[in-house]
Order: structure tokens, then sequence, then C-alpha cells
């Protein structure tokens, strides 16, 4: 019994300070040149954020400043002889809103259309128990250098009706080639063999797998690639102009070009000089470039936080 007590009354041993892990936090401290290398990188990542932000910043005080200020170079920061003549050119045609609706139409539902076939090709593709796959992505990527050309595409639509249609928009950007490479390359990378195996085990088929497993661990590379597409939707502007000669099927960027167009030659003919002109074609050249970006704008701050997780995890391969 005093063996016991004597024991537990005991000192704890001593531990070496050898054995403590090495915490740089706490044994190392910042140097003068450790503050100058984070100065210095600071300062350097805040003029690559000036550089890339300020140019859209420009736009924006320039669509609300008097062109004369703009075109004197007194514009920097803040707008200057506030006025709201562009946007009201813009919106005074009454096809803006038309555009606007038809370019929504077309990036929603080509986006849904999109994903429901990029995703299940591109899980298909990663699978190494699909034997056809080397020569099936050979085929997919052989399209992204040679190609048919304008007027076959044309004469290929017309044959298929889809002229004058919103299916033009929709149905020939089914399938991205490099978007399908990207979420291929996320699947052979994020989603192990191991899961497929244990949903074997529990009675799963490939599709049992695909949509109760696959889908939502997938979450970050589909918000990419979604957006991805629909940007692509809403930033068409050459389907519309080639394959579509109907007023009420035009996305918003073709509408856009067609206000520009005719107020740039209204202008022309009320007597302005070729100066005023051009400060008017300019205040007009900058609410179309807002009004055009601004949903994109909205959009993509929500998605932001998935581009390390989808496409960093999905193109690096270890």
């Amino acid at each position: 019994m005093s063996q016991a007590i004597n024991a537990s009354a005991s000192p704890a041993p001593r531990v070496d300070s050898s054995e403590i892990p090495w915490n740089p936090k706490v044994h190392q401290r910042r140097t003068f040149s450790d503050w100058v290398v984070d100065i210095a990188i600071w300062v350097i990542l805040t003029l690559v954020v000036f550089v890339v932000l300020y140019p859209l910043w420009f736009i924006v005080i320039a669509s609300f400043s008097d062109q004369t200020y703009v075109a004197q170079g007194q514009v920097l920061l803040w707008p200057k002889g506030f006025n709201l003549n562009g946007y009201e050119m813009v919106f005074a045609d009454g096809r803006i809103w038309q555009g606007y609706w038809n370019t929504i139409v077309y990036s929603v539902v080509g986006t849904a259309l999109n994903i429901a076939v990029t995703i299940p090709a591109a899980f298909a593709l990663s699978r190494r128990e699909f034997k056809p796959r080397r020569i099936l992505m050979f085929l997919f990527t052989f399209t992204m250098f040679f190609a048919g050309g304008m007027i076959p595409n044309y004469l290929l639509y017309k044959e298929l009706n889809l002229l004058n249609s919103m299916w033009v928009f929709i149905l020939p950007t089914a399938v991205n080639v490099f978007n399908l490479i990207v979420a291929r390359s996320f699947f052979e990378s994020s989603i192990p063999n191991e899961l497929f195996e244990a949903a074997q085990l529990d009675g799963e088929s490939y599709y049992g797998f695909f949509f109760k497993i696959v889908i939502p661990l997938s979450a970050a590379i589909m918000a990419v690639i979604m957006l991805y597409y629909f940007v692509q939707h809403w930033n068409d502007f050459a389907t519309g102009l080639i394959y579509v000669n109907k007023a009420d099927k035009q996305p918003l960027q073709n509408v856009l070009r067609d206000i520009l167009l005719a107020n740039t030659s209204q202008t022309g003919s009320a007597m302005m000089n070729a100066a005023q002109q051009q400060l008017f074609a300019d205040q007009i050249k900058y609410g179309i470039i807002l009004v055009s970006t601004l949903p994109l704008l909205i959009l993509y701050p929500f998605l932001q936080k998935y581009f390390n997780k989808g496409v960093m995890i999905g193109a690096v391969k270890g």
C-alpha cells in the first residue's frame, strides 16, 4: 500500500526538450528580410488585382459619365458629369427585353442539356472497364482540331430544320470536348474504384452507383462545368448572326449590336459632327457592355468557391 502511495506521489518524469516537436512559429522569429518579402508580395498582388479590376470599374463609371470628360481623360475613379443617356438609349428599344428572355431560355435549357450529356459521358469514359473509351475519346478530341466549316454546318442545320429556332443555340453545342475532358479527369482522380466495389457489394448497379454516389460527390465539378456552359451560351453571338434572321428569336448579344448600329446611324443623320457622334456611340457601348455582363458578374461569386475543388482536382492527376 505504501509503495502504491509513494508511486502516485512521485514527481512526473522530466521531458527532454529535444523530444518536443519543432514549431516554426515558436522557435523562429521573423527577420527584417521576411517582412520585406511579405510586403513585396502584398504590393505585387495589390497591383495585379488593380490591373484586373480597374478596366471593369472604368466601364462602370464611364457608362454613367459625360463622354466629353471621358474623352479628355478626366474620369479616373468616379463618374463625372453624371447622366444615364447610354442606358436610356439601350432600354428605350423594346427588343432588349425579348433578347434578355431569349438568352435566358437558351442559356438555362442549353446548360441543362449540356450537364445531362457531359457528366454521364465523362463518367463512362473514365471507367477503365469500358473498352471503347480510348477510341471514343480520340473521336471526341479529333473534333477539337477539325470541323466541317460554316457552309456545311449551315446546310446541315437547314436539313435538320434548326434554322430560326431556339434549338440551333442548344443542340449543336450539347457537348464541349474541353469540358468533357475536365469532367473525365475529375472522375478518374477523385472517384476511387473502391467506392464502386463497395457499391457492388451492396447490390448497386452502374446506374445506382452513378446517381447515388458519383453525382453527390461531384457537386464541385458540376458547378464549374455549369458555369462554363452558361457563359458560353450567354455570350453566343455568331449563332444568332449566321443561323437566325427572325427578330423575335435573336439573343441579347445580337439585339445589343443592332441597337448600337441603329443609334450610331441615327446620330450620323442628326447633324452631329464626327466627334460628337463618336462620343455618343462610346457611351452606348459602355452601357451595352455593362447590360450584357451584369448577370454573369452577379452569378460568378456564388460559384467561385467551386473552382479550386472542381478544376484543380480534376486537372491535376497524381
